[in-house]
């Protein structure tokens, strides 16, 4: 088996763009993918500078071409199953479903996070007119009939104010969830209409929503609008390869994307535990990388 100098798992921005510059670091780096980025329901994608508007596989078939000059770059599309460290020799063992195996002195972790949804339907309308980020896809859903759909009150309060930005024509949806008064009094000072029971059913077509309706009866018409997911990672690398946690549930780092476990890195949302844009988890992947070779550089020196 070849050794390489790293394995990044994961081809979001963040492992794209760590792949990118470890490749012109002369580095013989593999990045593994199975396509299951949570963006890929996304239809644009949007604030990343001279890309703004562009269908986030295209992006990501961008940068795959632009690995192609860098001999030491190799890309395969398969799930990773296992990963492990041999102490003695330093080494990493990365496993796939096609029943491959690579090794490596370095491990990035790029494999991001996912979403859950406490109304399921939630699913036929996100990416298309369900959304969870304003800075993302307010401007194309300026001053229209809008829902904020959450539950956790500091969540609502956080959301709302940011997407009345964008659109006056706002009503809350706290599915069954009471609100204090002073935060609805805060909404009614602003004509935005709070309803607390919980949601029935979402209708639309083709993933373009037009109605939410209650269980109390009431059908009321919405074009689109925001929602708080909760988020999960999809695996346990990190738990596998011992990489120490905060009591936030994050992985510790040292800022640049180094694990407290010696050789594993990790960038993007999986440093981030949660949402971020494709420009910062990009530049978090440059980061990481940036380590990587500065570490391969200092112990082969």
């Amino acid at each position: 088996m070849d050794k390489l100098d790293c394995i990044v798992i994961g081809a979001g921005p963040a492992g794209l763009s760590a792949t990118l510059t470890l490749g012109r670091a002369r580095r013989k780096v593999h990045i593994v993918d199975n396509g299951t980025n949570r963006n890929r329901v996304t239809q644009e994608s949007h604030g990343f500078l001279t890309r703004d508007g562009i269908k986030p596989q295209q992006l990501k078939d961008i940068a795959m071409e632009q690995l192609k000059p860098y001999p030491s770059v190799s890309i395969s599309k398969e799930t990773v199953t296992e990963v492990y460290k041999d102490d003695q020799k330093d080494l990493f063992t990365v496993h796939t479903s096609n029943n491959k195996s690579y090794l490596a002195e370095k491990i990035l972790l790029a494999t991001g996070i996912q979403e859950e949804f406490s109304i399921s339907q939630i699913k036929q309308y996100y990416g298309k007119s369900l959304f969870s980020c304003p800075y993302c896809d307010g401007w194309e859903h300026r001053d229209q009939p809008l829902a904020v759909i959450a539950e956790n009150e500091a969540h609502i309060t956080h959301l709302t104010k940011l997407v009345f930005n964008w659109s006056k024509d706002l009503i809350v949806f706290s599915n069954g969830h009471q609100l204090s008064n002073k935060l609805r009094n805060e909404f009614e000072s602003k004509n935005i209409k709070v309803y607390t029971a919980r949601i029935k059913n979402l209708h639309g077509e083709n993933g373009n929503l037009e109605s939410i309706e209650l269980e109390s009866g009431e059908n009321i018409f919405r074009s689109g609008g925001f929602v708080v997911p909760s988020f999960y990672s999809p695996n346990k690398f990190a738990e596998q390869l011992n990489c120490q946690f905060d009591e936030n549930g994050e992985i510790i780092t040292d800022g640049d994307g180094r694990t407290t476990t010696n050789g594993v890195y990790i960038a993007g949302e999986t440093e981030k535990a949660g949402p971020s844009s494709l420009i910062i988890a990009a530049a978090h992947g440059n980061k990481a990388a940036a380590s990587i070779n500065l570490d391969l550089t200092l112990e082969r020196f």
